[in-house]
């Protein structure tokens, strides 16, 4: 092992495919309240935000517990059958934990959900550390995740990096100065929108060249 000792995923868009399950959610309940859907732009740019933020932005005058109902009971119905890993992460969570990295989970998705999906594909085992959106009222960008994470694994940032598939995950990673891990399969932030503050410092194009950018990591 090289300087990295710590390792922190994302969930959604990154350790697991959950985009097209959300983004269908999102525009099942737009088209409940509203009578339509909203162009498909306008949904992928708020991957990665936590749900409250979001559906607050969405709806200022609508009751908001309303509209998350319609959601949430969608995804429900959904969540289970839709979700899974994406190629090669559950296979890298193995190696990871075989080379004796800590491993942690870093998201903005609600804790039972999360452990939900990790359970299906028996993945909890592999995490140390789970953050979720129930342990803090500070979410990505701002660091807090990060910093709860590194704290209860005793890692420092500079021996941990966090990978991700949004801006969010990116702003957070630089905002709690660890080094930021870009998956290119990343729906949320294509490659003409990783620019300035959005650049991260590596991209992998499938999850085991995590392995190159380690050992790249002096």
């Amino acid at each position: 092992m090289g300087k990295i000792d710590t390792v922190l995923f994302d969930f959604d868009g990154t350790l697991m495919d959950t985009n097209d399950i959300i983004i269908n959610s999102w525009q099942f309940m737009f088209k409940a309240v509203e009578g339509k859907e909203r162009p498909l732009e306008e949904v992928v740019k708020t991957l990665g935000e936590p749900f409250w933020l979001t559906l607050n932005n969405a709806f200022p005058n609508k009751p908001l517990e309303e509209c998350a109902e319609i959601y949430k009971g969608f995804q429900r119905e959904k969540y289970e059958k839709a979700v899974k890993p994406f190629s090669g992460m559950s296979e890298l969570l193995v190696s990871l934990k075989e080379k004796g990295y800590k491993v942690a989970l870093v998201t903005s998705r609600t804790g039972a959900s999360t452990r939900e999906g990790l359970d299906k594909y028996d993945l909890t085992k592999y995490f140390d550390l789970i953050v979720t959106a129930d342990d803090t009222d500070k979410h990505k960008p701002d660091p807090e995740p990060i910093y709860i994470a590194l704290e209860k694994l005793n890692s420092k940032k500079e021996e941990s990096v966090m990978i991700g598939d949004t801006r969010f995950d990116i702003l957070c990673a630089k905002n709690a100065d660890v080094k930021s891990v870009l998956v290119d399969w990343s729906l949320a932030l294509p490659k003409e929108s990783r620019v300035g503050e959005h650049t991260p410092d590596f991209v992998i194009e499938t999850a085991d060249g995590l392995f190159d950018v380690l050992d790249s990591i002096k």
